[in-house]
């Protein structure tokens, strides 16, 4: 840092501009980050030191959050993680004042380079390519990285055919779940009969533990519209729809600013880039039914009717939103069209697998210990991600499992692990790739119950319409809460197989056809932990209430009374001097006496 001169004294000024940018996106928002970014503004001004404040999306590491990158005059770049405003101020004082960085934060520094990370070495960034480098409010910051220079490629030097093949060369294939290939999609749009023709971008992204469309949105939201905006040109579209639930307003107000500024620089509307092509977009909120998601339910929602999918085919790209043909693709697969036109064809399908090229963007949370957003390339396999990037279990204990693909997807034993991550090879795990969320869960979890969890969520999300599918999985939920309430019986199971084939067989669409899948593959992995809560009416998990009771180990008990002052129901009995007991008939099994307890003296039996 420069030093102050001592004619100056009396006065003194600010010193060279520092650039702080504060992850601002809603993992980052939800850790801290407007508190951080508060503290940065009123302790800059507090130190006299000028500083440029700014905002970016998701830098993917979650579980640093909130995270802020400080870059000092000299070029040199900081990123700091876990940030409070306590910890600001000291930041403030010692590295923007005083010239010293405090390593004791920093999750990447001036002598680390950020691709030896763990968390990092083994990712492939190209959906979040800009992501964490750019403000997602500012055009300026996208154009800067090269925004928009694919679809002017695309409109000067490529016709909508050559276009298609590009996209079909690359072997891009839909990220939504289905794993359609995108080009064929295209193509089918552009040869149906029909001068309106309309792309929509799927963002209904409704999985639990799912959140890797809502970090794109919220963080780079110009790669999706100039995504969308070369499928237009490509299939001979005029008009675009963005669908995304209304319960990510972040996404939609960043969405809003980027379609202005798009507009406003000549990106959409009429003679775009002089080129003679016109293209729109507009913003459709979805009230947050699952079942949106399906394509067909989707276009019904979009034309103000109840969102139910419709026998296919005909297929959107024939026949779609208003009888017109229709191109739908996901968030990931359309911010992965800029990408694909401007480094061509063969640098993507050089990424990946021969049936699966390119990388895949994964949102990765539960029992790991470096939870977040993740891009791997295709042909991982689950191990890598889990214990090289994900940094292995959170809770010390053994990893017993992983959920992928959401509720349509499966659960994969810790055998299985080194399943590639394809679309065929996961298919013939039993689970499916999903849209993109891998859920860890160790050996505390109970795998009946987690097919049990996310059963009920198809069930409540069902439309109702194909009996199989609303009665069919009514009746397997009935079968998994009568299991893990200790009233099952061992010819349940041959029951929960043989309606989960037939829902799979008789419903209509996606969701339906995979609801059973967590059941099947928890069944096909796991059947050990249905056969225990069945014949032995036990949980080996100890997750199943009604399947377990704690009881106070005498010799490690020192009847503080730390336990029975938090036990709702007063269920713990004893005295000052005398080891505590539980009574088993009014314990409700909460859970709260062993979280109090700092001898591990209550167990569960």
């Amino acid at each position: 840092m420069p030093r102050i001169n001592s004619r100056t004294r009396a006065a003194p000024r600010t010193r060279s501009t520092f650039r702080i940018t504060v992850g601002f996106s809603s993992c980052g928002i939800a850790a801290g980050a407007e508190g951080v970014m508060r503290a940065f503004r009123e302790e800059s001004a507090r130190a006299r030191v000028r500083a440029a404040i700014s905002i970016t999306g998701c830098m993917g590491m979650c579980h640093r959050e909130p995270l802020a990158e400080l870059a000092d005059p000299e070029g040199r770049s900081f990123l700091y993680g876990n940030l409070t405003p306590e910890r600001v101020a000291r930041i403030a004082r010692d590295h923007l004042a005083g010239g010293t960085p405090v390593r004791e934060w920093l999750v990447v520094d001036d002598r680390t380079d950020p691709a030896t990370l763990p968390y990092l070495a083994r990712q492939r960034k190209i959906i979040l390519r800009n992501s964490g480098f750019i403000n997602p409010e500012s055009i300026a910051d996208y154009i800067g990285r090269g925004g928009y220079e694919s679809l002017r490629r695309a409109l000067a030097a490529m016709s909508p055919g050559q276009v298609i093949r590009e996209i079909s060369g690359s072997g891009l294939r839909g990220r939504g779940g289905g794993g359609f290939p995108t080009g064929k999609k295209w193509n089918a749009a552009r040869e149906a009969p029909g001068r309106e023709k309309y792309v929509i971008c799927n963002g209904d992204e409704g999985d639990p533990g799912a959140f890797m469309d809502r970090s794109v949105l919220e963080g780079d939201p110009h790669s999706v519209i100039e995504g969308m905006a070369i499928a237009a040109y490509a299939i001979g579209a005029a008009r675009g729809y963005i669908y995304v639930r209304a319960e990510y307003p972040l996404a939609v107000k960043r969405l809003r600013v980027a379609l202005a500024q798009a507009t406003g620089e000549g990106f959409l509307g009429k003679r775009i880039l002089k080129a003679g092509f016109e293209f729109s977009i507009d913003i459709m909120e979805g009230a947050g039914a699952f079942v949106c998601g399906e394509e067909t339910a989707l276009i019904k929602s979009i034309q103000g009717e109840r969102g139910m999918p419709v026998l296919r085919p005909p297929f959107p790209a024939r026949r779609g939103l208003w009888g017109a043909p229709t191109c739908i693709n996901n968030v990931e697969t359309l911010s992965a069209v800029p990408w694909i036109i401007g480094h061509g064809a063969a640098a993507y399908r050089a990424i990946g697998t021969a049936g699966s090229a390119g990388t895949k963007v994964f949102a990765l949370a539960g029992s790991v210990a470096r939870g977040g957003l993740v891009e791997v390339p295709m042909g991982i396999t689950i191990r890598e991600i889990v214990n090289e990037i994900g940094g292995g279990s959170s809770s010390g204990r053994p990893i017993k499992a992983v959920q992928i693909g959401g509720p349509s997807g499966g659960c994969l034993p810790e055998n299985l692990f080194d399943t590639p991550i394809d679309y065929e090879s996961l298919q013939a795990s039993g689970a499916i790739m999903g849209s993109g969320g891998l859920i860890v869960l160790d050996d505390s979890s109970c795998m009946v119950d987690i097919a049990r969890y996310f059963l009920a969520f198809t069930q409540h999300e069902s439309c109702g319409k194909c009996t199989f599918c609303r009665v069919g999985t009514k009746r397997m939920l009935d079968i998994l809460e009568r299991i893990v309430a200790g009233r099952g019986r061992m010819d349940d199971l041959a029951l929960l197989e043989e309606l989960a084939e037939k829902i799979k067989i008789a419903s209509l669409c996606g969701l339906g056809q995979t609801a059973p899948n967590p059941v099947l593959t928890t069944l096909r992995f796991f059947r050990g932990e249905y056969e225990a809560h069945i014949r032995d009416l036990h949980c080996p998990a100890k997750k199943c209430r009604a399947l377990f009771r704690y009881v106070v180990d005498a010799e490690r008990c020192t009847a503080c009374g730390a336990c029975r002052r938090v036990c709702p129901v007063a269920a713990i009995e004893g005295g000052r001097t005398v080891p505590h007991a539980i009574k088993a008939d009014a314990c409700t099994r909460c859970g709260l006496c062993v979280e109090k307890c700092k001898f591990g003296a209550i167990v569960a039996v």
